[in-house]
């Protein structure tokens, strides 16, 4: 994923990006110095999930899409970035003795692994993955799907309205671009009641975990992490050394100090040199940072 972006970068970058959550869309000029702006949406007009349709009011949606961009005052069509949900979609982490150099064998392969754990239709599924090559051959590869249909209602007013979504990605793996990539570090990033950790091992993803927390309560979220801290001493090598935190707001402080004590590990919030990264713009935050430095 990252280095697709590094690449995609090389080329003149999309004119806006975009970030979608249930409370509504951050956007901001891909510039040198961008000003992030948002619009709310009203509760109920989306919802969303891998499995069921998100898009529940699509008028609302589409006009709110639609001042937006108008507010930009493009006149021609122009390729937009645009940032998905991470609960939209599924995420893993795949890990392979071998991994084939055809394109299409990859995909094929990734599909293959992904049909007993993945509950709908893997091949009528959009599919993206990134193979990060390790030692001895061996290979972990992020994989991210989710239904056509899903994407393709998401796009439906952006391309409406006079744009191209020419890339997509979700929240969390845009969101990376401002977390350090050295040593071993787990990333938690609280959207309403999903949680979202992913583990990176220098630089390379090791985990990806997406999931709906029963409230957002730190009991619940701390049930979730500590099993996620024993899986990486148990299969990393050793203990994490950091976690970054993202969508705690106020309860940040209380979070930070009860997960250094229970998990003893250094506690960080996700910083961007723009402003606070949250549950609704960390991943529009991310890609700018990753603009900006390429």
């Amino acid at each position: 994923m990252l280095d697709r972006l590094k690449a995609l970068i090389q080329e003149p970058p999309p004119a806006i990006a975009f970030e979608i959550s249930e409370t509504g869309i951050a956007a901001a000029r891909v510039a040198a110095h961008p000003t992030v702006e948002f619009r709310p949406l009203k509760p109920g007009v989306l919802s969303v999930s891998p499995l069921r349709e998100n898009v529940l009011e699509a008028g609302e949606f589409a006009e709110t899409v639609r001042a937006l961009w108008a507010g930009y005052g493009f006149r021609k069509r122009r390729d937009v970035a645009l940032i998905l949900p991470d609960y939209a979609t599924r995420m893993a982490v795949l890990d392979f003795d071998e991994f084939p150099s055809d394109p299409k064998e990859q995909l094929s392969l990734v599909r293959f692994r992904l049909k007993r754990s993945v509950p709908f239709d893997v091949d009528s599924a959009t599919v993206s993955y990134w193979a990060q090559a390790g030692a001895n051959k061996k290979y972990d590869v992020l994989a991210v799907l989710a239904p056509l249909e899903i994407v393709a209602r998401y796009e439906a007013p952006f391309r409406t309205a006079g744009m191209n979504p020419g890339f997509v990605t979700t929240s969390i793996l845009a969101a990376l671009e401002l977390a350090p990539e050295a040593g071993l570090s787990v990333v938690a990033k609280l959207t309403g009641h999903v949680l979202t950790i992913v583990v990176r091992q220098k630089g390379v993803l090791k985990l990806v975990r997406c999931l709906e927390a029963p409230s957002q309560e730190l009991d619940d979220i701390a049930a979730v992490l500590l099993p996620t801290f024993v899986y990486i001493e148990d299969n990393l090598g050793g203990p994490a050394g950091s976690l970054f935190l993202c969508g705690f707001g106020a309860r940040f402080d209380a979070a930070q100090r009860r997960f250094q004590n229970e998990l003893g590990v250094a506690v960080e919030p996700l910083r961007s040199p723009l402003e606070t990264p949250g549950e609704s713009n960390a991943g529009l935050l991310g890609y700018l940072h990753s603009v900006s430095k390429n």
